[in-house]
């Protein structure tokens, strides 16, 4: 017997790639069960499918930096600054980026490289060592969505939120929509997409002073004049990141689809002041922020 739920969930996550540097990106999840009828007649109960394997698959990837721990250029440790945060050094072939966070913020997968196919066999036994005896077997399939206009993927992180949002790197795969005077323009949107293309986008407040930055003592000894810094301290811990220029974009607000979506609005107004410019931001998956002005 199976049971299938699709589109379970979506996970907005960021993780490290070795030749793109850190990528943020969203996937849908559909789910198969196969096992035998339990004393209700079923597989396992649809409420319990929704609530308990989505919250599964939440904890152990959803708004968290991924780490193929097989990885050479992968260097995780217990940060010498906070008790149960962890450092980061990751040295890609774009560029190199070194972090401190909560260690709640990091999803360790044992791989040389974050794949679908290596998050779902990571899920994979997660997910199956908390079902019941009748459920025998377990296919996931990770998606991302079919977007037939262009899109970007951006990491970033939510000081404000009280949630996971709050994590400095995870991130989302988004398509956006722009329009002049109720007329889409393709154009704007690729410029955009060309722009926020696995880029870092970080809040000016949030900027910090090279000397005040914490994390490891080898990314101190490897800082470069192109690396710029940026913390906060939200609910779940002490945040830092220092990330070169090449692959960062600092708005004047915070990075919220909302103001996202304004700060884009407002940056083309500049360039058509006699316009109504409108700007439909996603944040991922079938949501997001519309803005006019």
């Amino acid at each position: 017997m199976q049971l299938f739920v699709n589109d379970l969930t979506v996970i907005d996550f960021s993780y490290v790639c070795k030749e793109r540097g850190i990528v943020g990106e969203s996937w849908i999840v559909d789910v198969l069960l196969d096992g035998a009828l339990n004393e209700q007649s079923m597989v396992l109960d649809f409420a319990i499918v929704k609530k308990q394997i989505k919250a599964i698959i939440d904890d152990a990837v959803d708004h968290k930096l991924l780490l193929p721990m097989q990885a050479d250029e992968v260097t995780l440790a217990d940060s010498p600054h906070h008790l149960n945060h962890k450092t980061l050094d990751y040295i890609s072939d774009r560029t190199s980026y070194y972090l401190q966070s909560p260690q709640c913020a990091f999803a360790q997968l044992d791989c040389s490289a974050i794949t679908i196919d290596s998050v779902t066999e990571h899920l994979n036994a997660i997910i199956m060592a908390e079902l019941p005896e009748n459920v025998m077997g377990l296919t996931l399939v990770l998606r991302p969505e079919n977007i037939l206009s262009d899109y970007y993927h951006y990491t970033h992180g939510l000081k404000l939120h009280d949630g996971n949002c709050q994590r400095i790197a995870h991130g989302h795969r988004s398509k956006i929509q722009i329009f002049l005077d109720d007329e889409k323009d393709v154009q704007l949107e690729h410029q955009w997409c060309q722009r926020w293309q696995d880029i870092y986008i970080a809040s000016e407040c949030d900027r910090i002073n090279q000397d005040c930055i914490e994390l490891s003592t080898t990314a101190i000894n490897n800082l470069t004049p192109d690396h710029q810094y940026f913390s906060y301290t939200a609910p779940q811990g002490r945040f830092d990141i220092a990330v070169e220029s090449k692959v960062l974009d600092v708005v004047d607000c915070d990075s919220t689809v909302e103001l996202l979506a304004d700060f884009i609005a407002r940056q083309l107004k500049k360039d058509f002041p006699n316009k109504v410019v409108k700007v439909i931001a996603y944040e991922g998956v079938a949501k997001g922020a519309i803005v006019s002005v």
